[in-house]
Formats: C-alpha cells, sequence, structure tokens
C-alpha cells in the first residue's frame, strides 16, 4: 500500500473530517516534494527534521 493511501486508511479510521484528511495529504505532498520525492522512510534524521 503506498504511502498516502496508508495515510487515509489511519485518518478514516480515526473518523478524521474529510477536509482534515485533505490538509494532510497536501502537507505530506509538499514534504515528499520538498525532498526531491524520496519517500520518508529512505530519509535520514536530519531530513526528517528539516522543514521547508
Amino acid at each position: 500500500m503506498k504511502l498516502l493511501d496508508q495515510v487515509r486508511y489511519v485518518m478514516r479510521g480515526k473518523h478524521y473530517s474529510t477536509r482534515t484528511e485533505q490538509a494532510y495529504i497536501k502537507w505530506i505532498k509538499q514534504y515528499i516534494i520538498f525532498h526531491q520525492k524520496g519517500h520518508p522512510k529512505d530519509m535520514g534524521e536530519e531530513e526528517r527534521k528539516r522543514i521547508g
């Protein structure tokens, strides 16, 4: 399962609103693009802490 699908699955399981889910997905996409489309599990500690 892809990362964003996993996020959606967990958020729906916790009954987050649709708008909240959309906002989180948007921020996650921006984070991934900022890091040259690297998957968070493949990043080091410093990359994950860095704020765009």
